[in-house]
């Protein structure tokens, strides 16, 4: 959730105070929550996010977060998978090209550009050394972000645009497992031309079989063009011949 999104609740102590009731959660407190932590986690790093701090930025008590969350990477979590939701829905644009460029650059600004990519960032790093913060990110934010990460490759294969028999967890990796690696392991970039590229190789590996079909049609057709015009010109040729032939003769006679 970017600062610039914040909910407008009140900040710290001097700003309004929400409590939930024996209902559930009150829906202003929450965003308040999730955007106090956003914030503070880009401010201050993950070792500078607590609950104590998160309660006083959001103007909620303390025994209110406590009530919803158990710890801070819930909080944490719970802030990347709204705004993920909200913001990493692939389009559908009705074309497999169309919608793999736009998604890929949509994932990549959000992981280096958005504060909750930030978020993302901090809980994957904090997942290496924490073997409770691993299992909470593999089981609660890489199920959903591997199910937005198949689907327009999932429309794409129901539209006929690729093999129904294509692995597409495998196709999944090949598309984005780039992007998550210069994002988390080298820095490099990951703009537009990178996304074109990794959308142009995946293309070119693994043409959707209907693009496959027409151009498997389109070069035996060609092919079909250069053998009847190879036969026509062999055709003239043996015309031409004997044509000489029979001025040759009537030369000689």
């Amino acid at each position: 959730m970017r600062r610039s999104e914040s909910v407008e609740v009140g900040a710290g102590s001097a700003g309004a105070r929400h409590h939930g009731n024996r209902h559930g959660r009150s829906e202003p407190a929450r965003r308040a929550v999730l955007s106090a932590a956003d914030d503070l986690l880009v401010e201050r790093g993950f070792a500078g996010v607590t609950m104590e701090g998160i309660a006083a930025r959001a103007g909620v008590s303390k025994q209110t977060i406590y009530r919803w969350w158990r710890s801070k990477t819930e909080v944490l979590i719970d802030t990347y998978l709204d705004d993920a939701a909200q913001h990493l829905t692939p389009p559908d644009h009705g074309d497999l090209d169309r919608d793999l460029r736009a998604y890929l650059r949509r994932l990549a600004r959000f992981l280096t550009k958005a504060d909750s990519g930030a978020v993302f960032r901090a809980l994957v790093g904090q997942a290496q050394h924490d073997a409770d913060i691993a299992e909470a990110v593999r089981a609660r934010c890489l199920d959903e972000q591997r199910a937005r990460d198949r689907l327009p490759l999932e429309r794409a294969v129901a539209r006929g645009e690729l093999a129904a028999e294509l692995d597409l967890d495998i196709a999944v990796d090949e598309l984005v497992g780039p992007l998550y690696y210069r994002v988390l392991v080298t820095g490099a970039p990951v703009g537009a031309s990178f996304v074109d590229t990794l959308v142009d190789d995946f293309l070119a590996r693994g043409r959707p079989a209907r693009e496959s079909s027409a151009l498997g049609r389109s070069e035996a057709e060609s092919l079909g063009h250069g053998v009847q015009d190879e036969g026509r010109r062999a055709e003239h040729t043996g015309t031409v011949a004997e044509r000489a032939g029979d001025d040759a003769q009537r030369l000689v006679l």
